[in-house]
C-alpha cells in the first residue's frame, strides 16, 4: 500500500468519502453554472434594455425628479444582479478548484466529554447536500490550527469564543489527483515528510504555488500571527518566507472577511517580475489579489515627473561593475551607505527644525518677465506666521495669500496693452461666450441693457484669466516652495548640514556634495536620493499618507534601507507590517536593515513586534543546501531538508570558449533530462546580454530584464539580483571565477545565486574558482576540468 502503514480496508474507506465528496462538489458545480448563466442572461439584458425601462421626462421640476428616482432604481437593480453574477461566479471557481483535490488533511479531534469527530481539511469550506455537515472545513478556520500546530495527544485550539481543549485521536495526509487518493499516510508530526518530497520533488512552476497542504509550524506562525503590529520574518533561502506571508494575506483576507478587502492590502516586491510569479496564490484560494508594486514603482509615481530617477538595479550595476580607487566610487558607496541610514534621518529631521526659523527657499510669482511677488517677499511672509504652526501648514496659508495676490494682479491687468491685442484676435466663439456672461450678470443686477464696454471688461477679463490659469495652478500645487533648492542647500552649505546632522558626517563628504549637487543640475536623483528627497518635500507640504491599507508586506526587506522602512510607516499610518527577508541575501550596497533589529523595532517599539526565524530549507537538495549554507555567516544554523540530489558540480575552463561550449552542451543535457526551468546566472545585466548573444543562435533564451514583467518557463538568463525570490529546477553559474567574484560586498550576492537551485547547480568558472567556493569542504561538491579541445568537438 504505497509502502505505508495503511489498511487495506481504510484506504477503501477513504476513496469512498472521496467519491462522495466528488459527487457532491459535481452537483455543486451544476447548480452554480445554471445560476451562473441564468444571472449573467439577466444582467446582459439589463444592460441592452437599460434606457427602455426608466421614464424619462425633463419639462418640469417634478419630472426631473421622477427621471433622477427612476434611474437611481434601475441602476440598483442592475448593480445587485451584477454583484450576484460575480458571487456565483467565484462560489464556481472555487468548486472546480476543490474538485481537482477535494482535501488534504484529516484530523480526527474529541472535545472534552465529547465523542470524536473526523475534520477534513482543503482550501475552501464544503457543506454536505443537508446544508449542516461538513464535508470540508477551509484550511483557515480555528479548528484547522490542529492540523498545523499539534500531534496525536491532548490538544487545544482558540475559537472566538474561547478555547477548546481535547484529544487528537488521528492525523492522516492525502495527496488526491482526479478523484483518486494518490497518497495517504498517518503521522505523529506536523506535515510528514512523504507528502514535502511529493511536493518539493516537482519541477519549479512557472509561477509559485499554494502551500496550504506542507504549512509548518513555524510558518503556521507567521500565518496566523495577529498580536504584532510589526511582523519580521528572518529565513534562510528556500525556507517558505513568501509563501507563508501569501498564506498569511489569504488568512486575513478570511478571517476578517467582513472588513478587511483585498484592496486593502499591499505587497512590496524586489521587482515587475516577482510580481507575476506570486500573482497566482491568492486567486488559487479564492481570494482576490492584494496590490502589488515595487518601491521604486511608488517612487516614480510620486517625483518620477521632476527628475530622472536612479533605480535599484542601476545602482547595483554600478556597485559591481566599479572598483575600490576608482575615481568617486569610494565616495559614492559612503554615499549610499550614509543616506540610507538612521543618521541621515536624524539629520533631515534636524534641517526640518532649523528652517521652522530660518533658511526656507521660495521661486517669486512671475508674469511675462513681472515679478508679481518676490521671493524675500514670500519668505517675510512665511516668517511672519506663528512659529508653533507646522511648515506644511504654513505653505497653505501662504498658498491662499498668493492666490489673492493673483487675483489683485489680473484685476490690474485688464487694462495692460498686450490684453487690446489678444482681444483682436478672438474669434466669434469667443465672444459668444464672453456674450453669454454678459447676460448672467445683467441678470444678477437688474439690468436690462448691455454695452460696448461691458462687453469690452469681461473679454478683457476672460483674455487675462485664461492666461493667468497655468500660474494659478502652479500656486495650488505649491510649485513656489523650491523643494530641489531646499535639498541642494544641505550640500552646498556645510554649516547647515553640520548643524542638522550634529556635526556626523562621512569623511568624504565634500566629495559627496559635488556629486549630488551635479546630479541636481542635470535634473538626476541617485537611488539613495529619492527618499530623503520625497521625505523632505512631505515634510514642506504635507504628507501623502494613505489610511486605508491595514497590512503592509515587505518582501525582501534585508534590501530595504533604515529610511525606506522608516518613510513607509509614515506613509500607512494604519497598517500593519509584515517584513519578509534574509540577512544573508542582502546585496544592497547600504547593508541591512535586518542587521539592524534594532532600528525596525523602534519603527513600531519591542512591545508591538516580533521575530520569527525560520531555519529549514526546502527549496534545495540536501547536498545543494549543504554546499551554499558553508558560504555565510551563521550557515551553519540552516537546516537542509532530506531530499537527495546530485552534489554541486564547479566546472573549471581555461578559456572562454570552453566555458561556452560546455555551457551549451550542458543545457542540451538538462532540457533532454526534462528540466522544465533552467537559469544561466550571470554578475550583471551586461554579462548576462552577452551570454544571452553567445548562446542564443544554439538555444531558445530568455534575457530577463529589470523590465520584465512575467516569468515563464524555458531558459533564462538573468543577473544574480533580479532571481531573487525566484527558483528554477536547475541553475547554470555563469562565471564563479575569482576574477568575478572575490570582494566581501559580492559573498552574499553569489550565495542568493546559487540558492536559487532546487535540484541541480553546476558553477562554470573561467579559470580559479572564487574564494567563496574554496571555502566548501571538497567532499561537498565535485570539480571537473574542462579541456579546451572539447571546444572543437
Amino acid at each position: 500500500m504505497n509502502g505505508l502503514d495503511m489498511t487495506e480496508q481504510s484506504w477503501k474507506d477513504e476513496q469512498n468519502r472521496v467519491n462522495h465528496v466528488v459527487e457532491v462538489i459535481d452537483k455543486r458545480i451544476k447548480g452554480l453554472e445554471r445560476e451562473v448563466g441564468s444571472v449573467r442572461t439577466d444582467v446582459v439584458e439589463m444592460r441592452r434594455d437599460f434606457w427602455d425601462d426608466v421614464t424619462i421626462n425633463f419639462s418640469e421640476a417634478d419630472d426631473v425628479g421622477e427621471t433622477s428616482t427612476s434611474l437611481r432604481q434601475q441602476s440598483e437593480v442592475l448593480s445587485e444582479r451584477e454583484r450576484s453574477h460575480k458571487h456565483s461566479f467565484a462560489a464556481l471557481s472555487k468548486m472546480k478548484r476543490l474538485r481537482q483535490s477535494p482535501y488534504f488533511g484529516r484530523i480526527d479531534f474529541a472535545e472534552t466529554g465529547e465523542p470524536a469527530e473526523q475534520i477534513y481539511l482543503g482550501i475552501a469550506s464544503l457543506l454536505d447536500q443537508d446544508d449542516q455537515t461538513f464535508l470540508v472545513y477551509d484550511w483557515r478556520a480555528p479548528i484547522s490550527n490542529l492540523y498545523y500546530d499539534s500531534t496525536p495527544g491532548p490538544a487545544s485550539y482558540k475559537t472566538p469564543v474561547g478555547e477548546i481543549a481535547g484529544e487528537m485521536l488521528l492525523k492522516r495526509q492525502f495527496v488526491i489527483r482526479d478523484s483518486q487518493i494518490k497518497l495517504m499516510f498517518d503521522t505523529g508530526v506536523t506535515i510528514g515528510d512523504e507528502l514535502l518530497q511529493e511536493v518539493l520533488g516537482r519541477s519549479s512552476d512557472a509561477q509559485m504555488k499554494s502551500i496550504v497542504a506542507t504549512i509548518q509550524r513555524e510558518q503556521n506562525r507567521i500565518i496566523r500571527n495577529e498580536r504584532s503590529r510589526m511582523l519580521i520574518v528572518q529565513g534562510a533561502a528556500g525556507s517558505g518566507k513568501t509563501s507563508a506571508a501569501l498564506q498569511r494575506v489569504a488568512y486575513l483576507l478570511y478571517k476578517y472577511r467582513e472588513h478587511l478587502q483585498a484592496d486593502q492590502v499591499i505587497l512590496f516586491s524586489p521587482n515587475p517580475m516577482f510580481n507575476s510569479y506570486v500573482s497566482t496564490v491568492l486567486p488559487e484560494l479564492g481570494e482576490e489579489n492584494m496590490q502589488q508594486t515595487t518601491f521604486q514603482e511608488y517612487l516614480e509615481h510620486r517625483i518620477g515627473r521632476e527628475f530622472q530617477l536612479e533605480d535599484p538595479f542601476v545602482q547595483m550595476e554600478y556597485v559591481l561593475s566599479g572598483e575600490s580607487g576608482q575615481p568617486g566610487y569610494d565616495a559614492r558607496i559612503e554615499a549610499i551607505r550614509y543616506k540610507s541610514s538612521s543618521l541621515y534621518i536624524q539629520a533631515m529631521n534636524g534641517y526640518r527644525n532649523m528652517l521652522l526659523a530660518e533658511g526656507m527657499l521660495f521661486r517669486p510669482l512671475r508674469f511675462q518677465g513681472k515679478e508679481i511677488v518676490g521671493r524675500e517677499e514670500i519668505s517675510k511672509r512665511f516668517y511672519a506666521y506663528d512659529s508653533s504652526i507646522t511648515l506644511a501648514n504654513r505653505c497653505d496659508l501662504l498658498r491662499e495669500w498668493l492666490l489673492k495676490e493673483l487675483a489683485d494682479f489680473s484685476k490690474r491687468e485688464v487694462n495692460e496693452p498686450w490684453v487690446e491685442e489678444q482681444m483682436q484676435l478672438l474669434d466669434s466663439e469667443d465672444y459668444q461666450i464672453a456674450y453669454q456672461r454678459m447676460r448672467r450678470q445683467n441678470r444678477k443686477k437688474n439690468r436690462t441693457f448691455t454695452d460696448y464696454e461691458d462687453e469690452k471688461l469681461i473679454l478683457a477679463r476672460m483674455v487675462v484669466s485664461d492666461r493667468l490659469k497655468p500660474l494659478r495652478k502652479w500656486v495650488k500645487a505649491l510649485r513656489f516652495v523650491d523643494i530641489k533648492g531646499l535639498y541642494a542647500q544641505l550640500f552646498a552649505n556645510k554649516s547647515i548640514m553640520l548643524q542638522a546632522s550634529g556635526g556626523d558626517l562621512p569623511a568624504s563628504w565634500d566629495e559627496i556634495c559635488r556629486f549630488t549637487l551635479d546630479n541636481l543640475e542635470k535634473g538626476e536623483l541617485a537611488y539613495e536620493d529619492a527618499t530623503p528627497y520625497l521625505y523632505l518635500r512631505e515634510q514642506l507640504l504635507g504628507f501623502r499618507s494613505n489610511g486605508n491599507i491595514r497590512h503592509v508586506f515587505i518582501d525582501e526587506a534585508q534590501d530595504y534601507s533604515p529610511f525606506q522602512l522608516f518613510f513607509l510607516k509614515r506613509l500607512f499610518p494604519r497598517a500593519r507590517m509584515t517584513a519578509l527577508g534574509d540577512l544573508n541575501q542582502a546585496i544592497y550596497a547600504h547593508g541591512s536593515i535586518l542587521q539592524q533589529t534594532s532600528t525596525l523595532s523602534q519603527l513600531y517599539g519591542q512591545e508591538e513586534t516580533e521575530q520569527i526565524t525560520l531555519t529549514q530549507s526546502y527549496r534545495s537538495t540536501r547536498q545543494i543546501v549543504d554546499f551554499t549554507r558553508q558560504m555565510v555567516e551563521g550557515g551553519e544554523r540552516i537546516v537542509p531538508f532530506n531530499r537527495d540530489g546530485e552534489l554541486p558540480e564547479i566546472r573549471i575552463a581555461g578559456e572562454q570558449a570552453a566555458l561556452n561550449a560546455a555551457l551549451s552542451a550542458d543545457l542540451d543535457q538538462l532540457k533532454a533530462e526534462g528540466y522544465e526551468t533552467i537559469a544561466i546566472i550571470c554578475k550583471t545585466a551586461e554579462e548576462s546580454r552577452l551570454t544571452y548573444e553567445t548562446l542564443k543562435k544554439d538555444h531558445e533564451l530568455k534575457l530577463i530584464k529589470k523590465t520584465t514583467l512575467s516569468f515563464e518557463k524555458g531558459i533564462h538568463v538573468i543577473p544574480a539580483y533580479l532571481a531573487k525570490g525566484v527558483e528554477f529546477d536547475a541553475v547554470l553559474i555563469y562565471d564563479a571565477s575569482e576574477e568575478r567574484y572575490r570582494r566581501e560586498s559580492e559573498r552574499k550576492l553569489f550565495y542568493t545565486a546559487c540558492t536559487r537551485a532546487m535540484h541541480l547547480l553546476h558553477v562554470y568558472s573561467l579559470g580559479e574558482p572564487s574564494p567563496f567556493i574554496k571555502a566548501v569542504k571538497p567532499e561537498d561538491y565535485r570539480t571537473v576540468e574542462l579541456e579546451t579541445s572539447r571546444v572543437n568537438g
